[in-house]
């Protein structure tokens, strides 16, 4: 590899204008000599600039639509020629192809085309083709040649030059290099991901994943892994795309546990009243309405006091004041709201640790986004459980029905379930949960332990019996066995939700009876692992 390459000559090609006039002006005062294409060279010529065009040293002018400008030898061939390779520099010579030193491109905005919601021809239109082919080109030849498609990387290679008299250095060129080609990885991944959705291609042949770095963490799960976190581009609402007001940078659990709540009080409409979740661990230790959003927290927040401590908390409203001051009542990690008032900001301003993040909405529980996981040489890929039921979907199963307020809570329990580890047990009176039993290898064990919650919740509230006392109960799957209900049914339980689908479901069916309980089946399950 050359050691320290000489910056004479630079092509910019680029879509994202941010920043170009100010780092062109820059190269061009160092000495380098510009050439560049359409909106690029207009941009720059009206600033002033002394510029080239590509069409000028090609000897062909842009032509269909700008669809052929750079796709040329003289492009490519200034790109690619290894300038101590005797051979490439008597063809240069030979055919009058110019050294180019530096790329600089960043490519047609595919990817906020398609989030803009465009039609299929216009994201057609903006697949970059001659943009990737010369990033590849200048990122193979990085032995020569500096590459930027990123705009953050402008005052980088200007502290390059000035810090190497003119020159890049070899190490940053190679990171360069890498940067270019995750970029056109990403963007390839991008296209490919979008076309498989437009002919409705479940299981493509070949699945890319691509991110973009959103921030390093200090570790991952635990201390002893590395860990980053980055964003996919698709501009869900939520931690990715969330703005920090104050608190510590976010942790790989905050992250994590965060989605996970945010996820959860998606599903409760805003249009429907105030609704706050609490997390711990990926998952819900309290969930709750309210006639406000400070009332739908200190009903959360009762469910299980103990777990809440250090928790996550989400809203489906923007966090006002009075909701603000009842959460600075014990420690919390995070707090995330489709915005916050100013005042509200002011009371968090007080507690630095605490870390508060806003959104400009929530995110769509039924949008269809993929889901993935990482498995030894493989991944896992499939849809988001987007799965909703509505009270017309119910199929009542038992001689008694359950009550008008009894399905409300029936459905709202359904809702929490859907986003409980598996097994998951919910138990929720008064549109709040009062009991969650989450993660077990026994449908059994996560019902005891959710009912436990609910003993240790009115022993810590000095309620004269566990609000289990007249809940209802869903169940993430069916009950395989009369005993996991019956469990229910011991702990006060008066109405069911569950999907159904056991061979066993008759059995189960009489014992709800034997015990007066209303059961409904779904006909969805909602595993969660």
């Amino acid at each position: 590899m050359t050691d320290f390459a000489p910056l004479r000559r630079a092509l910019i090609s680029v879509s994202d204008k941010t920043g170009l006039i100010d780092f062109a002006r820059a190269l061009a005062d160092r000495g380098v000599e510009i050439l560049s294409t359409g909106g690029s060279a207009a941009a720059l010529r009206e600033a002033g600039i002394a510029v080239r065009d590509v069409a000028d040293v090609t000897g062909f002018p842009e032509m269909m639509d700008g669809r052929v400008k750079t796709l040329h030898p003289k492009v490519h061939g200034g790109l690619l020629a290894l300038r101590d390779n005797a051979d490439h520099v008597a063809a240069m010579e030979a055919h009058g192809i110019e050294a180019i030193d530096l790329l600089v491109v960043n490519l047609y905005p595919f990817e906020a085309t398609v989030a803009q919601g465009a039609d299929y021809d216009t994201c057609i239109e903006n697949i970059d083709i001659g943009g990737p082919a010369m990033i590849r080109a200048a990122a193979k030849n990085h032995a020569n040649v500096a590459v930027i498609v990123d705009t953050q990387d402008y005052d980088k290679l200007l502290g390059d030059l000035d810090q190497h008299e003119g020159r890049t250095c070899p190490k940053f060129r190679r990171k360069l290099a890498q940067r270019a080609y995750a970029r056109t990885a990403a963007y390839d991944a991008a296209v490919s991901n979008w076309l498989a959705g437009q002919i409705g291609d479940a299981a493509p042949r070949r699945r890319a994943f691509a991110g973009t770095l959103a921030q390093p963490l200090r570790y991952g799960e635990n201390p002893h892994q590395k860990a980053a976190f980055y964003t996919d581009g698709t501009n869900r609402q939520g931690v990715a795309t969330a703005r920090q007001w104050q608190g510590k940078e976010l942790s790989y659990n905050n992250i994590n546990d965060t989605d996970a709540a945010f996820e959860l009080v998606a599903e409760f409409d805003p249009a429907d009243g105030p609704a706050c979740v609490i997390v711990k661990h990926a998952n819900p230790c309290g969930v709750a309405r309210g006639a406000t959003l400070a009332e739908a927290y200190a009903r959360a927040f009762d469910c299980d006091r103990t777990s809440a401590f250090g928790g996550i908390i989400a809203l489906n409203m923007p966090l006002d004041e009075a909701t603000a001051k009842e959460i600075t009542g014990i420690f919390t990690e995070v707090v995330i709201a489709p915005g916050a008032t100013e005042a509200a900001r002011a009371v968090f301003a007080a507690k630095k640790n605490l870390r508060l993040l806003t959104t400009d909405g929530l995110p769509d529980p039924k949008a269809p986004i993929l889901a993935y996981r990482q498995v030894a040489g493989g991944m896992l890929v499939q849809d988001k459980d987007n799965g909703t039921v509505d009270a017309a979907d119910l199929k009542v199963v038992t001689q008694k029905a359950p009550t008008e307020a009894q399905m409300a809570d029936l459905m709202f329990a359904w809702k929490v379930a859907k986003h409980v580890k598996s097994n998951a047990i919910v138990y929720v009176k008064d549109g709040a949960t009062v009991g969650v039993g989450a993660g077990q290898m026994s449908r059994v064990d996560s019902t005891r332990i959710a009912a436990r919650k609910a003993e240790d919740m009115a022993e810590a509230l000095g309620l004269p019996q566990s609000p289990a006392k007249g809940s209802v109960v869903a169940s993430d799957a069916f009950f395989p066995f009369s005993d996991g209900l019956m469990t229910a049914a011991a702990a006060g339980a008066v109405a069911v939700i569950q999907p159904g689908g056991s061979m066993r479901d008759d059995e189960v069916i009489a014992a709800a009876d034997a015990a007066g309980i209303a059961m409904v089946f779904t006909g969805m399950r909602h595993f969660r692992h």
